[in-house]
């Protein structure tokens, strides 16, 4: 029979990942493979390096939301708690539509935190919680951030004629993040007592 630490270390043997597959990747990081969607290497190459720039910030700006989410304080918890989470889901979808437009130009994706955190413009958020005050700020600004690159990617990307990147960016990025800029900015708004 063996002993308990005998079958720790059997279990433990078994659930090993096969190491010599890691270095196996179908596709390298930064190259594009060759798709029939009627566009130019070389544009589908630079749509996918603006759109790796752009999941990136887009996936730290969600996470802004489901940070202030869990750490929202104050008379307004209950709102802004339920918005943060709403504008978490809307930005969830975004960085799975980018992703995908990335992918069907013939790239890869982004998708790890170390790649975001790496690659992100957004300023790095402090660990604890912020005042409302703060983090409603700290999100305008990396609403900001998303709006300008947006706006400039969809133009190099119609110049380039690639127009499905152009439409993602003016259909779904911007006027997301422009009704999100919206919404949090209400927030902000003194209102006179009556």
């Amino acid at each position: 029979m063996k002993s308990p630490t005998a079958k720790r270390q059997d279990f433990l043997d078994r659930a090993r990942p096969i190491l010599d597959k890691d270095e196996l990747e179908i596709q390298p990081f930064g190259t594009i493979a060759k798709l029939s969607i009627a566009l130019a290497e070389d544009v589908c190459r630079a749509s996918v390096e603006n759109l790796n720039q752009l999941v990136a910030d887009t996936m730290t700006l969600r996470d802004m939301y489901k940070k202030h989410h869990w750490q929202v304080a104050g008379p307004t918890f209950y709102q802004l708690h339920l918005l943060y989470d709403k504008h978490f889901n809307e930005q969830s979808e975004l960085v799975d539509a980018i992703a995908e437009r990335i992918q069907s130009l013939g790239g890869i994706s982004i998708a790890m935190a170390h790649d975001v955190a790496e690659t992100t413009i957004i300023p790095r958020l402090p660990r604890g919680r912020q005042p409302t005050s703060a983090q409603l700020s700290r999100l305008l600004h990396a609403h900001e951030l998303v709006l300008l690159e947006a706006r400039t990617m969809a133009k190099q990307a119609s110049t380039a004629g690639d127009d499905g990147t152009n439409d993602l960016l003016v259909s779904n990025v911007i006027r997301t993040n422009e009704q999100q800029v919206w919404f949090v900015s209400e927030h902000l708004v003194n209102v006179p007592p009556l």
